[in-house]
């Protein structure tokens, strides 16, 4: 292992190099979908970012792509983050709680946020006066701090359930979003009633309801490593998808 400007106790932790993957894969060994996943993407781990950073980033990623989501980032960075150099070239670290919340509703809209803005702001403003505790979410389980985190604005139950899968390590959450629902809808179909499945394929998104229906199956058939499930069907189903398109 190689790397430079951290510390191997920062990389182990951030990169979750201690999760044990053989006894991940195991678990979650249970049909030929998530065993085809696992084996092309065996290695692929979750990683643990900063809570604070996490919140904001998935707040700004509600119904956006890829590529606009990592505009937004940036562009954030750019106007609010604290300038570092790193091997000669100029980079913006993540803006801190106290930036933002000091910012100006134009301001964050101006980074292309849109209607996101106003959720970043007030939620920055809370957490900078001390009205949130990330540190009290690690002591509660699953169910308490997805409560939790759903009362700051703009936090919705998929918002809820990334923040604590890819920065405080509860590893049993399921983040649903349309190609998860696809996912379980193509593959999974048969732990559903026909009609639920019949609806959920006309539609482009789905409801609160069937957000927790589809969230529960995930969680109480995957178990404990539902989130790491998650992942590795994601990227199998995306990779296949875009080679399908490509032929």
């Amino acid at each position: 292992m190689e790397f430079v400007g951290a510390d191997e106790t920062f990389i182990t932790r951030y990169f979750s190099l201690d999760h044990d993957l053989q006894l991940i894969g195991r678990e979650l060994g249970k049909d030929v979908h998530i065993k085809a996943a696992l084996s092309d993407f065996w290695g692929l781990r979750i990683v643990r970012q900063p809570p604070w950073e996490c919140l904001i980033s998935f707040i700004c990623a509600t119904y956006k792509s890829v590529a606009a989501i990592r505009q937004m980032l940036l562009k954030l960075s750019e106007k609010f983050g604290e300038k570092v150099m790193l091997e000669g070239c100029d980079f913006h670290a993540f803006p801190t709680q106290e930036r933002l919340s000091k910012a100006s509703l134009r301001e964050l809209e101006g980074c292309g946020l849109g209607y996101r803005a106003k959720y970043v702001l007030e939620t920055s403003r809370l957490v900078c006066a001390g009205s949130f505790d990330f540190d009290g979410l690690r002591r509660m389980g699953y169910a308490e701090a997805k409560d939790a985190l759903r009362e700051l604005p703009g936090v919705g139950a998929k918002v809820a359930d990334c923040v604590l899968l890819f920065s405080l390590g509860m590893l049993e959450a399921f983040p649903v979003d349309v190609w998860v629902k696809r996912i379980i809808l193509k593959y999974y179909s048969e732990h559903f009633p026909a009609g639920f499945v019949e609806k959920l394929s006309c539609q482009k998104g789905f409801s609160d309801a069937d957000y927790e229906r589809l969230n529960g199956f995930g969680r109480k058939y995957f178990g404990a490593y539902a989130g790491y499930a998650q992942e590795y069907l994601y990227h199998y189903e995306r990779l296949r998808t875009a080679k399908l398109k490509k032929d």
